[in-house]
C-alpha cells in the first residue's frame, strides 16, 4: 500500500474540517435561538464553579453544577446550535455572544421571590426577574439588532423557549411545610410559570418547552436530609412520599399549561415530563448503560448514597472531628446523581435524546419536524 505525501494529508484532513463545519452551518432548522429559563439545573455559567464540576466534557469548570453538559447544552446541540450563553455575561464587558439566544437561568433561583426562610440559599435572579432581563434584551435587539453580538429584531418569533424552574420552589416547601404543604403552596409557583409563558408570547415567543421538576424523592441528599421509613421507599430506592409530592406539583403545572395552551392557540406549549423520563433512569439504570442509582458520584461519607450535607461536592470540611473532603468519583458515567442534587452528564444526555425525539413532551413534540436535527454526542 502506498504512503501519501504530507500535503495530501493536510488536504484530506482540511476536507474534513470543511464537511463538519458545513453540516452544522447548513443544518435547516425553524430555531434560529434559544433562549432559557431556570435554576442550576439548567444554568450555563451565571456565576463560577468549582473543581471538579466539567471534569468530564470541558475537562474544567465551566459555570455547571454538573461533571459535563446539561440537557439544555444537548438541546442546543440537537438544534445545531451553541449553548446559550449566559445572560450575566452581557454586563461585564466580555462581549458575549447572542446572536442565538441567551441563558437566563441562575444557580439557586425560584419562581417565587426569595423571603426570609430562603434568602440565605437563593438567588435574587427569581423568575420574573429572569423575565425582567428578557425584556431588556428584547429592547435592546429591536435598538441594535443584527450588531456583531445581537440577533436580528426577528429572532424572538423564530427560537425555542424553555423553561426549566420550580426544584428549589419545592425544596422549600416539603422542608417547611412537608408533603401536606404542596397544595396550598405550590399552585401559585404553577401558575407563576405559566404567566411567564404568557409574557414571552407577548413578545413574540411561539414555541416553548416548560420541564417539569424530577423525581427528587430520588436525589441522595433529598434521602439523607429529609425523615422517612422502610415503608416509604420503593424498589429503586425512592422516597414514595416525596415522589407523590412533586408529581403533585408536576399536575398543577400541567393542568396550568392546558388552559394556557386553550387561550394561546397558535403557539406551540409543551409540556416536558422530566419527572417520568428521570424516574424511569433511576428505576432503571443497567438498561441505560448506567450502574448507580441512589449513590452520589462527588460527595462523601460513602455508604448507599455518598453523600454529606456538611461537605459538598468538591468542598473539603470536619465532620465528627476528622477531615473529609468531597470528592468526584473516576467514572461519572456510571452515575445518575452527580453532587446529590444535580444530575450527570449521562443522565442529562439520555433525557435529552428522548425529549428531542418527542418522548415524554405533551403534545407530542418531535423536533424532527422542525430541523434537521443534529445527533447528540
Amino acid at each position: 500500500m502506498s504512503c501519501i505525501t504530507f500535503q495530501q494529508y493536510v488536504y484530506v484532513v482540511s476536507m474534513m474540517i470543511i464537511c463538519v463545519f458545513l453540516r452544522y452551518s447548513e443544518a435547516n432548522c425553524s430555531f434560529q435561538a434559544i433562549f432559557n429559563f431556570g435554576d442550576s439545573n439548567s444554568d450555563t455559567g451565571s456565576m463560577p464553579m468549582s473543581s471538579p464540576n466539567g471534569m468530564t466534557y470541558f475537562k474544567k469548570p465551566a459555570g455547571r453544577s454538573c461533571d459535563g453538559r446539561l440537557i439544555i447544552d444537548f438541546l442546543a446541540q440537537a438544534l445545531g446550535l451553541p449553548s446559550p450563553n449566559p445572560y450575566s455575561q452581557s454586563s461585564g464587558g466580555g462581549g458575549a455572544d447572542y446572536t442565538h439566544g441567551a441563558n437566563f437561568a441562575s444557580q439557586g433561583a425560584t419562581v417565587k421571590p426569595p423571603d426570609s426562610s430562603n434568602k440565605d440559599w437563593v438567588s435574587k435572579y427569581y423568575l420574573p426577574i429572569q423575565l425582567n432581563q428578557m425584556k431588556t434584551f428584547a429592547s435592546s435587539i429591536s435598538k441594535g439588532g443584527g450588531s456583531s453580538n445581537l440577533p436580528s429584531a426577528d429572532i424572538l418569533g423564530k427560537s425555542l423557549y424553555v423553561i426549566y424552574i420550580g426544584q428549589n420552589d419545592v425544596t422549600g416547601v416539603l422542608g417547611s411545610a412537608g408533603v401536606g404543604g404542596v397544595k396550598q403552596n405550590l399552585p401559585q409557583v404553577a401558575n407563576e410559570i405559566v404567566n411567564t409563558v404568557k409574557e414571552l408570547y407577548g413578545l413574540g415567543g411561539r414555541t416553548f418547552m416548560v420541564l417539569n421538576t424530577g423525581p427528587m424523592g430520588c436525589y441522595p441528599a433529598f434521602l439523607v436530609q429529609y425523615p422517612h421509613g422502610d415503608s416509604d421507599v420503593d424498589q429503586a430506592g425512592c422516597m414514595t412520599s416525596y415522589n407523590n409530592a412533586v408529581s403533585e406539583f408536576n399536575q398543577m403545572l400541567k393542568g396550568a399549561l392546558f388552559g394556557a395552551r386553550q387561550q394561546l392557540p397558535d403557539a406551540n406549549l409543551v409540556y416536558v415530563d422530566t419527572y417520568s423520563a428521570l424516574l424511569n433512569i433511576f428505576q432503571n439504570p443497567s438498561s441505560h448503560g448506567l450502574k448507580y442509582s441512589t449513590t452520589t458520584c462527588c460527595g462523601a461519607g460513602g455508604g448507599a448514597y455518598n453523600f454529606n450535607p456538611q461537605v459538598m461536592c468538591g468542598k473539603s470540611g470536619t465532620v465528627n472531628g476528622s477531615s473529609v473532603t468531597a470528592s468526584a468519583c473516576g467514572d461519572p458515567y456510571n452515575y445518575i446523581s452527580w453532587d446529590g442534587v444535580h444530575t450527570t452528564e449521562a443522565a442529562n444526555k439520555i433525557v435529552a435524546n428522548a425529549i428531542v425525539s418527542g418522548y415524554y413532551t405533551e403534545p407530542a413534540f418531535d423536533l424532527h419536524k422542525f430541523c434537521d436535527v443534529q445527533p447528540i454526542g
